[in-house]
């Protein structure tokens, strides 16, 4: 009897055991679950965001003229190449003032959030200014990555005028030089070669051509 009682103690131990361990699985496997579903709701629509998002390449000092996307709520994600480690960048984007609208430029840098331009706007232009860190690209962890967005503003003020679908633009990154573009650094020349000239041609000219800042007595 006393056997009896001893195992049926033991299968009691073991059925609730079996019974916890049981539970316990569930129990994971549901908050597993639950993860996953939290997941997908705030983790997939920006996904899916951004993998509808077109994508175009842009090297460095290659000008891409009459880019066109959606006037409304149009956006476009570009891969930026040929970028150098720890060197400034300038993005910049132009477009025609018969077509109002807002452009606004993001940095996206490898798997990092966006990144919004916090600079001053210019008439007709955007612009966003960006310095490299050490970058892994072959990897493809640092890749950089400037996301176009647009926003009419305004109204057509013709009648019977019907607002345009598509907006044209042109887009450019250039590598910076003491905080200027490395096309215009050719005008920069230019500038300082008017100015020696300028100081140098009088001292070459005859007295009587020279104005006369004392006056006769």
């Amino acid at each position: 009897m006393f056997m009896a009682v001893s195992c049926g103690c033991l299968s009691r131990s073991n059925c609730k055991r079996l019974t916890s361990d049981y539970m316990k699985m569930i129990c994971s496997r549901h908050v597993s679950c639950l993860i996953l579903i939290i997941n997908l709701i705030l983790i997939g629509p920006a996904w899916t965001h951004q993998s509808k998002l077109e994508t175009k390449f842009l090297n460095v000092g290659d000008e891409l003229h009459k880019e066109t996307i959606p006037l409304q709520s149009g956006s476009r994600l570009y891969h930026l190449q040929g970028l150098k480690s720890h060197t400034w960048y300038e993005v910049k984007i132009s477009y025609p003032a018969s077509m109002p609208a807002i452009f606004s430029l993001q940095l996206k840098r490898g798997c990092s959030k966006f990144e919004s331009n916090q600079g001053r706007k210019l008439l007709n232009t955007e612009k966003l200014i960006f310095k490299t860190s050490s970058l892994d690209l072959l990897n493809n962890q640092d890749a950089m990555f400037i996301l176009v967005t647009v926003e009419p503003e305004g109204f057509v003020a013709i009648p019977g005028v019907q607002e345009r679908n598509f907006i044209m633009f042109n887009i450019v990154c250039d590598e910076l030089y003491l905080g200027i573009p490395q096309k215009a650094w050719y005008v920069v020349v230019l500038v300082i070669l008017c100015l020696v000239v300028s100081f140098a041609i009088p001292s070459f000219l005859p007295p009587h051509l020279l104005p006369r800042n004392s006056k006769k007595k």
